[in-house]
């Protein structure tokens, strides 16, 4: 019976270690090494168009999703503050949708913006995501600063690089 009460103490003990874990965004830190499709359906890498010693803001977004399109008007308004950062954009609902969003903002013409569609479905799982728009914000050497579930204002994005 002792046994019995130790084992179940332990597994208890391991499951809710286990469930408190950091999402593997906040674990290693990095921008994660994935594929996308841009509106054409080319594959690229992505830590391969990242620019060197810029700082990147990668946002997940939903091209159905009112607060997606709201922040990236806002973005767009904006565009000449973040000529410094590289912006990656990326979702991963069907690739149609993801090539009208883009050609609807017109987001070709911005050369710091980047949007495809994960394919794989791994950045939902790296960034343990829960709502959109979530954004994670990576210095100049590509290392975590910090992420963000939700809408956020251009002041706000501005301040997370120091601007």
């Amino acid at each position: 019976m002792k046994y019995l009460l130790l084992l179940l103490t332990t597994i208890m003990t391991f499951s809710a270690a286990r469930s408190q874990a950091l999402p593997p965004y906040q674990q290693y830190k990095t921008i994660p090494s994935v594929r996308l499709l841009s509106a054409d359906s080319t594959g690229w890498e992505l830590k391969a168009k990242l620019q060197k010693n810029k700082p990147v803001m990668m946002m997940i977004f939903s091209p159905e999703c009112d607060h997606c399109k709201h922040e990236t008007e806002e973005l767009i308004k904006n565009i000449d503050k973040f000529r410094d950062i590289q912006i990656i954009m990326a979702t991963p609902l069907p690739l149609k949708e993801m090539a009208a969003f883009a050609a609807h903002y017109k987001l070709h013409q911005y050369s710091n913006i980047l949007v495809g569609k994960d394919y794989a479905f791994a950045l939902p799982s790296y960034y343990n995501i829960k709502n959109l728009p979530f954004h994670a914000f990576y210095n100049s050497n590509k290392q975590l600063i910090s992420g963000f579930e939700g809408s956020m204002s251009v002041p706000t994005i501005l301040k997370i690089f120091g601007k």
